[in-house]
């Protein structure tokens, strides 16, 4: 005799997946995130009885958190396996910033190796296995914590986050675990028990075991209403976001940003890849467009540019600090607010995001301090600096070479070479924004014992930094545009070179 509960939740679960396939094309490839437990379990069965194993690839990811890890990934392999779905695995550094749970990294980490593996398999859709429990429980937890309607808004069933490759769907998010469990009884499935979900310190584990069970008894459709609560704050939360849209059309710097992308390598990837930095200018706000805005249109806006560059949400407390510092501005270099890794600062009216906080030791402690060289310069080609063991080389260049500088900036003061003493700035070309050299040198990429290279100032103003390249605030009221006769007939242009003793032939 058939279990009715369990035919119902098997017809329940399959029209779920069916609903999320129809919505891709005919042959589209779709990778689960499978962890061994049953929600995933139940999705991945589901997903190949539907699609077909051909069409699914289960990926897992190993955080290393538990003592059962590697159990959990031999489970992984021999189930997907047994149902002829590809599988692919990959470890991941849980190494974590101080003031991040646990529970955020591993699903930082986690989503970021599912995006790679993705990317590798060439599937058009990541389907997550999070169902109405779980919905109904991040409605709560958000709640408790006072978070806005983003938050409120919980989880989306398709969605695709900034910076992923490809969308993400949770074809289970209206089938209710007790209907997962009866599926997954029905097919006779086996799945993980990781310990770690019985751990009340966590908070959402808490809620599950000791709030949810009440609520459920008390209040029987409350995940239905949390749901439609959900469904309600995502809602409004689309028209403020479309608010957000208008208003950083009128506030952002007016520049096009894919231009300078192009032209500077000190423009941040994040602004590149994010949606609005397809529009002009999203990687820098004007402050007095922004302040123009009243205090909760313009946290709005805030929280919308963060989220269109891939930040994570700030708090309330911080945008509102945020904006305090920009109206109370008196020393551009003075305002500094630090969110995840990064540091809002506002400089000649511009409000931009530079990469490092506060709580990082300034790459600079790191250097040792050399002796300063003076030269005047005379025409030399290569001034040599033992103490660093390399050379400046000034090499003959054509004026539209954009490296290229006019020989009168070398000849009008000394040129003195001396160490980083840390809090310097620059900017790689006129408009750009003045950044910190730790900055320019973060977000190029160049590793810590790479930064220890002679600042090259022309008298007072540092002119060239080796691997950043000129400062074009040296090079004020020197054009190349200038028409030869305004430049004088024995203008001549040098490129100027930092060359390490072991490179210089």
């Amino acid at each position: 005799m058939t279990d009715t509960s369990s035919s119902n939740a098997d017809r329940v679960v399959l029209d779920a997946v069916g609903v999320a396939l129809s919505a891709l094309p005919p042959d589209a490839r779709v990778a689960i995130g499978f962890s061994g437990g049953l929600d995933s379990s139940v999705l991945l069965d589901a997903a190949v009885r539907v699609a077909g194993a051909a069409r699914v690839v289960a990926l897992h990811v190993h955080h290393g958190l538990s003592s059962h890890a590697d159990e959990w990934l031999a489970h992984c392999e021999t189930s997907a396996r047994a149902c002829g779905a590809a599988f692919a695995a990959e470890r991941v550094d849980m190494s974590r910033t101080s003031g991040v749970s646990v529970e955020a990294a591993a699903r930082d980490a986690r989503y970021r190796a599912l995006d790679r593996r993705c990317d590798e398999h060439g599937v058009a859709s990541l389907w997550l296995a999070q169902h109405a429990d779980d919905q109904a429980e991040t409605v709560l937890l958000q709640l408790l914590r006072g978070a806005g309607l983003a938050g409120l808004a919980a989880m989306g069933s398709d969605y695709r986050a900034p910076g992923a490759t490809v969308p993400r769907s949770r074809p289970l998010l209206r089938v209710l675990r007790a209907q997962l469990e009866q599926y997954a009884t029905g097919r006779g499935l086996r799945w993980i028990d990781d310990e770690s979900n019985d751990d009340t310190r966590y908070a959402r584990n808490a809620l599950r075991h000791d709030v949810m069970p009440t609520l459920a008894v008390r209040f029987p459709g409350f995940r239905d209403a949390f749901a439609r609560t959900a469904a309600h704050a995502a809602s409004a939360q689309r028209l403020l976001d479309e608010l957000a849209r208008l208003d950083l059309r009128e506030v952002a710097v007016d520049a096009n940003v894919a231009e300078l992308a192009r032209e500077h390598a000190d423009i941040s990837t994040d602004a590149k890849a994010s949606p609005a930095a397809s529009e002009a200018a999203a990687e820098a706000l004007r402050r007095d467009a922004l302040l123009a805005l009243d205090d909760e249109r313009a946290s709005n806006l805030l929280r919308y540019w963060m989220r269109s560059l891939g930040m994570p949400a700030a708090s309330a407390a911080r945008l509102a600090d945020a904006l305090r510092q920009l109206r109370e501005l008196g020393d551009d270099h003075a305002m500094r607010v630090d969110h995840a890794g990064q540091a809002l600062r506002c400089y000649r009216g511009v409000v931009y995001w530079e990469a490092g906080d506060s709580a990082e030791p300034a790459d600079e402690t790191a250097l040792q301090p050399r002796a300063p060289s003076e030269l005047r310069w005379r025409g030399q080609m290569v001034w040599h600096l033992p103490q660093w063991r390399g050379s400046f080389v000034f090499a003959p260049a054509p004026a539209e070479d954009r490296e290229a500088i006019d020989v009168r900036v070398l000849e009008v003061a000394p040129l003195v070479a001396c160490s980083r003493k840390g809090g310097e700035r620059m900017r790689r070309a006129p408009g750009d924004l003045s950044r910190t050299l730790k900055n320019l040198f973060q977000r190029r990429g160049i590793p810590a014992w790479r930064r220890d290279v002679p600042l090259l100032y022309a008298g007072e103003r540092l002119l060239f930094v080796p691997e950043l390249g000129l400062n074009a605030d040296a090079l004020e009221g020197v054009s190349k545009d200038q028409p030869d006769e305004a430049r004088g007939a024995a203008a001549a242009w040098v490129r100027i070179e930092w060359r390490p003793d072991l490179t210089l032939a």
